[in-house]
C-alpha cells in the first residue's frame, strides 16, 4: 500500500474546484465537493481519458468526461450514464495539519 501523498493546503481547493495529484504512476483527481474532499482515479473507465479535463457539477457532485460525456459520482466513483458502465477507482482522503492527503490504496 502506498504512503499518503500531500495534495494541497485545504484553502487552495475551494468548493467545486479540482486538482490532480500523482501517486507513482497513478493520476488522482481530487475535488472539493461542498466542503468535503473526494479522490478518484483520473481516468474515465470508458476510454481511459483524464476526468480532470471535464467539468465538475458542484450541485450534483459529479464529474463529466469531455471525450464522450460519461458522468461519475464524486462520492463513490460510480458511472451515472453511458457510455461508461464501470465505476472509476475511488481513493481515501484525509485532512491533516491543514492539508488534503490521498493515496492509491489498491
Amino acid at each position: 500500500m502506498s504512503e499518503w501523498i500531500r495534495v494541497c493546503a485545504c484553502d487552495e481547493l475551494a468548493p467545486g474546484e479540482k486538482t490532480v495529484a500523482w501517486d507513482g504512476d497513478t493520476p488522482i483527481l481530487v475535488v472539493n465537493f461542498d466542503g468535503r474532499y473526494y479522490a478518484l482515479e483520473d481516468l474515465c473507465s470508458h476510454e481511459d481519458y483524464e476526468l480532470s479535463a471535464g467539468e465538475v457539477d458542484p450541485v450534483a457532485g459529479t464529474v463529466e468526461c469531455v471525450l464522450h460525456g460519461a458522468k461519475f459520482d464524486l462520492r463513490d466513483g460510480r458511472a451515472l450514464c453511458p457510455p461508461a458502465h464501470t465505476p472509476v477507482a475511488r481513493f481515501p482522503v484525509k485532512v491533516e495539519d491543514g492539508a488534503v492527503w490521498t493515496r492509491d490504496d489498491r
